[in-house]
C-alpha cells in the first residue's frame, strides 16, 4: 500500500508531501488544477519514461519518492535477486535533472530505471491514460483466470500442482533420453576405437605398481653388467687375465712366502696381501652377477617401454591404466547395450507424457468451468457501469506444454452487439476501458495482485446511478487493498475513505499546484461544488450530505 508520496519541483508542484491510507482515496479539483501532474509524478517514481519538461521552471532538479508499507512476494523475489535489503517497507525514489539525466533508487540502493519499473509495476496498477494496467497484457490472463479459479472452484490448486508435477517428471525423462541419445550419437563412431584400445590394454594386463617393479629390476641388471666389467678391468690391471682378482693376489702372496731367511722381510706385506685377497673375494661375490641373461633384460625393457607408451597414449599414469580399462569397458558396454537403454527411456517418456496429457486435459476442463463462472460474474457487473451492451469471453486455445498446462488464455471483449470479439486493449478505450478494468478487478480481486490501484478517467461520460455504481465498485475493490481515484463525479467522491483536494494558486508570476486532505464541512462543500459548479447552493449541500451518508 502507498503510504507517502513526496514531490519536489515537478511542473507546477513546488513541495508536496502526501500521506495516503488504506481503502478508497479520492482526489478532486477543478479542471486544470493539476491532477494529471500528480499522476505524472507518481508514474515517475514507478519507473515511467521521463521528460525534461517535468522539471519545474527555474529549478535544476526534480524528485519524487513513493513509500510503501508492504512488499508482495513477487517484488521481494526480484529485490532478493538484486541483493537489495527490504522488510515491510519499500521506498522508490527518482530524480530528474534539467539536463535530462535521470537517476533511480530502491531503498537507497541505486538501480536502473528499467528495474525500478519492474518493481513499480508489482506495487501499483494504473488504469487510465497511463496504460500500465496488467490485464491489458495477454500474458497475465492465464494467471488471472487461475487465481479466480483457486478462489471459486474446489481443488483447482490441486489440479495445478498435479500438472506441474507431471510436467516435471515428463521433462526430466525427456532430458535423460536426450542426454543418452547425444552420448550414443557421439560415441557410436568411437566404438571401433574403444574396442581396439580395450584389446590392447587387456593384452598388456598392467598391474598397479608393475612399472616401478620393472624399473627397479632393469636398474639392478644394468648395474650387474657394469660391475662385471669393473672386475674384468681390475683383473686386466694385474696383468693376468686367467684368474680372478683375489686368486691373483693370493698367488703373489704365496710366491713372496718363499723368500728365505731367518725371518721373511715381507711377512707384513704378505699378510696384507692375504687380507686384500679375502676382501676382493667377498666383494666379487657380492657385486658380480652369477649369470646375466641378456634375453631377460631385453624382455623387461620391452614390457616397461610398452607400459609407459600406453600411459602416454591415454594421458594417465601407468598405475591408472587398469582404471582406464574399466572406464573404456563401461563406455563400450553402454554403446553395446544402447538399444535396451533407449527402449527403457523411451517407454518412461511415453508414460510420463501420457500422465501429463491426462492431467493437462483435466486442468483445461477446470479452466473452462472457471471461464464460464468468470464471464457470468463480470457480465452481471457491466450494466450498472453503463456497459450493458458489452460482452465478455475467455478464449482458451492449445499451446506448447509447460508446468502450467497446455492452455493459452486470452480475455476477449466486444462493446457493442454485432461487433466481433477482440482482445481487451483493442476493444475499448478511455473511460469505457477504465470502467471495464474496474469491473474485472472487482471480480478478479485477490491478495496476490498489486495492493494499490490508481484510476483516472473512470467516470468519463457517466453520471447519476452509473457514477454511483462506479463508486460502489471502487469501494469494494479498495476494501482489502487501496485505490487512488481522480474523479469529477460527486457520486464517486461520496464513497471516499479519505478525500484530497487539488488546487492551483497564482502568486504574482508563480503558479503552484497543491494537494491537501479535506474533511468535515470542507469535504461537504467540495462535493457540493462538483454538483453545482462554482456557486454552492443549499440543494447541492443537501445532495452532497446524502452522498456522503450513503
Amino acid at each position: 500500500m502507498l503510504t507517502h508520496l513526496t514531490i519536489s519541483n515537478i511542473v507546477l508542484i513546488d513541495k508536496l508531501n502526501l500521506e495516503f491510507g488504506s481503502g478508497l482515496n479520492i482526489l478532486t479539483g477543478e479542471t486544470g488544477a493539476g491532477k494529471s501532474i500528480l499522476l505524472d509524478a507518481l508514474s515517475l517514481a514507478l519507473g515511467a519514461r521521463s521528460d525534461v519538461g517535468f522539471v519545474r521552471h527555474g529549478t535544476d532538479t526534480a524528485s519524487v519518492t513513493a513509500e510503501f508499507d508492504s512488499c508482495p512476494a513477487t517484488a521481494a523475489a526480484i529485490l532478493d535477486e538484486m541483493e537489495i535489503e527490504h522488510d515491510d517497507t519499500i521506498i522508490l525514489r527518482r530524480t530528474l535533472g534539467a539536463d535530462g539525466k535521470s537517476r533511480a533508487w530502491i531503498n537507497d540502493t541505486p538501480v536502473s530505471v528499467r528495474f525500478l519499473k519492474s518493481v513499480g509495476d508489482l506495487l501499483v496498477e494504473i488504469h487510465g491514460q497511463f496504460a500500465n494496467h496488467t490485464l491489458l497484457d495477454p500474458t497475465t490472463h492465464r494467471v488471472a483466470l487461475d487465481n479466480f479459479a483457486i478462489k471459486n472452484l474446489d481443488d483447482f490448486a490441486t489440479f495445478l500442482t498435479n500438472v506441474a508435477n507431471a510436467y516435471n517428471e515428463y521433462h526430466a525423462a525427456t532430458k535423460k533420453l536426450q542426454e543418452v541419445q547425444n552420448f550414443l550419437d557421439k560415441n557410436v563412431a568411437e566404438q571401433e576405437y574403444l574396442e581396439h584400445n580395450i584389446a590392447e590394454l587387456r593384452a598388456l594386463n598392467v598391474r598397479i605398481g608393475e612399472e616401478s617393479e620393472l624399473a627397479t629390476k632393469r636398474a639392478d641388471m644394468i648395474n650387474a653388467e657394469k660391475n662385471a666389467a669393473i672386475l674384468a678391468d681390475a683383473v686386466a690391471a694385474m696383468g693376468r687375465g686367467g684368474d680372478t682378482l683375489d686368486a691373483q693376489i693370493f698367488t703373489v702372496a704365496h710366491i713372496l712366502e718363499r723368500v728365505r731367511g731367518e725371518t721373511n722381510p715381507y711377512s707384513e706385506q704378505i699378510d696384507a696381501l692375504y687380507n686384500a685377497a679375502e676382501i676382493v673375494a667377498r666383494v666379487s661375490a657380492q657385486i658380480a652377477p652369477n649369470e646375466i641373461d641378456t634375453d631377460t633384460v631385453d624382455s623387461i625393457e620391452e614390457r616397461l617401454f610398452a607400459i609407459r607408451a600406453a600411459a602416454r597414449k591415454h594421458h594417465v599414469a601407468a598405475d591408472d591404466l587398469p582404471q582406464k580399462l574399466i572406464e573404456m569397458e563401461s563406455q563400450l558396454n553402454t554403446i553395446t547395450n544402447s538399444d535396451d537403454e533407449l527402449k527403457r527411456l523411451k517407454s518412461i517418456v511415453v508414460r510420463t507424457h501420457d500422465a501429463y496429457q491426462s492431467a493437462a486435459r483435466e486442468l483445461t476442463e477446470k479452466r473452462k468451468r472457471a471461464a464460464t463462472e468468470l464471464r457470468t460474474r463480470l457480465l452481471s457487473e457491466l450494466p450498472d457501469l453503463k456497459l450493458g451492451n458489452a460482452d465478455f469471453n475467455v478464449e482458451i486455445t492449445p499451446r506448447e506444454p509447460s508446468a502450467t498446462g497446455a492452455d493459452e488464455v486470452l480475455f476477449m471483449i466486444k462493446t457493442n452487439p454485432g461487433m466481433p470479439f477482440a482482445p481487451l486493449h483493442r476493444a475499448a478505450s478511455g473511460g469505457e476501458l477504465a470502467r471495464l478494468m474496474l469491473a474485472m478487478r472487482v471480480v478478479l480481486a485477490d491478495n496476490e495482485s498489486a495492493h494499490t490501484f490508481v484510476f483516472d478517467e473512470v467516470d468519463t461520460g457517466i453520471s447519476g446511478a452509473t457514477a454511483s455504481a462506479v463508486g460502489n465498485r471502487l469501494n469494494r475493490l479498495a476494501h482489502d487493498s487501496q485505490a487512488l481515484v481522480i474523479t469529477h463525479s460527486a457520486q464517486v467522491a461520496g464513497f471516499a475513505d479519505r478525500h484530497f483536494k487539488i488546487e492551483k494558486t497564482t502568486n504574482g508570476e508563480t503558479t503552484t499546484t497543491t494537494v491537501r486532505e479535506i474533511t468535515g464541512d470542507e469535504r461537504l462543500n467540495e462535493i457540493a461544488r462538483i454538483i453545482s459548479g462554482a456557486e454552492i447552493t443549499p440543494e447541492s449541500i443537501a445532495t452532497a450530505r446524502t452522498l456522503i451518508k450513503e
